[in-house]
């Protein structure tokens, strides 16, 4: 999972829209924005016009980025990133910019999926600061994204002697659970949360989160809606645990809690998919449900014109489920899967290999899921629909150079 906590606040993918859009006339509303002009809105507006006049205040800079990069995670607003990363244009593109700086364009960097960049600039920071535990907790994320899970685990060890238990356990158990571990780190991760009262709300929804998570592969619905319910009373805008629990109703047939639940919270591609996957399930909603599909199939669209690449798994998801394109959705699903391996990577591969009727095009998964002792139940379910490897079945993966 994508972890955002004080220490690391995961970015989101910017907004976009196929074409420009040129209103009617001046009393034409364009979007509804968030109304807030609250301490903090007026703090940060200040801090800006500050650093417009010292624009190579470092400290300023990279204070004022951090503040995005969170408000972007809170406020389930991608706008925000494009505002951390105005503040540090004045080291950007350097080679070797400030350690404060190389720390934060890492973070910005492994939200759009450029994990080798990311990489390199905290191996660099590392070696400059090797008690740096922000940066190994952000080394061990991508690392677990792109399913290096030794080196993941190696990275969440040496956060033992930089920060709290809580964060470490919490960092290995979501590297254990998906690798053959499962049972004995969701226990010691739900014993270390209980010890540890008083952990920051964006600590304490992380480690639910992943524990609802772990409930959720092991079939566990009641227990896991419990603690996702937990995680959103101490962050109710968190976009990832939205994203989370909102396919867990999805699984449970519960579209109408889906809708009710995002229906503020559209502005994110992740979020207005599923709002939309809610709709083509309820009666009488043809007409949002259309509007809906317009809105993704433009801002997908969009992304591919940037050659963004950061929304395949969901765009996977909109031409399998959506659009039934059978083909594009197992091209999008095999594309993601070579970028980045967490167990959503897995299902949609693995659910637009099936509908495609492309056994070998699931061998890759099914290695996966052997090699690293992967236990979920909905993946299990997938994998006996694809039923026992005929000779036909071998044939056709041996051809694809899978098996």
């Amino acid at each position: 999972m994508k972890i955002a906590i004080s220490l690391l606040c995961a970015c989101l993918p910017a907004l976009a829209l196929a074409a420009p859009y040129t209103p009617k006339d001046g009393g034409a509303v364009i979007e509804q924005l968030p109304r807030r002009a609250d301490a903090t809105q007026l703090e940060l507006r200040a801090l800006r016009q500050q650093l417009n006049t010292t624009p190579q205040d470092l400290a300023l800079a990279s204070g004022l980025a951090q503040r995005y990069i969170g408000l972007a995670r809170s406020e389930t607003d991608p706008r925000y990133l494009g505002y951390a990363q105005a503040a540090l244009a004045p080291w950007w593109r350097q080679a070797t910019p400030p350690v404060p700086v190389r720390l934060l364009r890492a973070t910005i960097l492994q939200s759009t999926h450029q994990f080798g960049p990311a990489l390199q600039d905290l191996d660099a920071v590392i070696a400059q600061e090797p008690g740096n535990g922000q940066a190994w907790l952000t080394r061990a994320t991508v690392l677990t994204v792109q399913g290096d899970y030794a080196q993941a685990t190696a990275s969440c060890a040496r956060l033992s002697a930089l920060t709290t238990q809580l964060v470490t356990v919490t960092c290995i158990a979501n590297v254990a659970s998906v690798t053959g571990r499962a049972a004995s780190s969701e226990r010691l991760l739900d014993l270390t949360l209980q010890r540890s009262a008083g952990a920051a709300p964006e600590l304490e929804s992380w480690a639910l989160t992943l524990l609802a998570e772990m409930a959720t592969r092991r079939g566990e619905t009641a227990l896991a809606e419990a603690r996702y319910k937990k995680a959103l009373a101490r962050q109710p805008r968190d976009s990832y645990l939205l994203g989370a629990y909102t396919d867990f109703l999805l699984d449970q047939r519960r579209p109408q809690e889906v809708v009710t639940l995002l229906k503020d919270q559209q502005r994110i591609d992740a979020l207005l998919l599923r709002h939309a996957l809610a709709l083509q399930a309820l009666p009488g909603q043809q007409a949002p449900f259309q509007a809906a599909k317009a809105e993704l199939a433009a801002r997908f669209h969009a992304a591919m014109q940037r050659g963004d690449t950061v929304h395949q798994r969901e765009q996977a998801r909109f031409a399998l489920f959506l659009q039934q394109d059978l083909p594009a959705a197992l091209q999008l699903a095999q594309k993601n899967w070579a970028i980045q391996k967490e167990v959503p990577d897995m299902r949609i591969l693995l659910e637009a290999a099936l509908a495609a009727r492309n056994y070998a095009a699931a061998q890759p998964v099914l290695a996966w899921v052997a090699a690293n002792g992967v236990e979920d139940v909905p993946l299990q379910r997938l994998i006996r629909q694809l039923g026992p490897l005929d000779g036909q079945k071998v044939s056709a993966a041996r051809k694809a150079g899978v098996l």
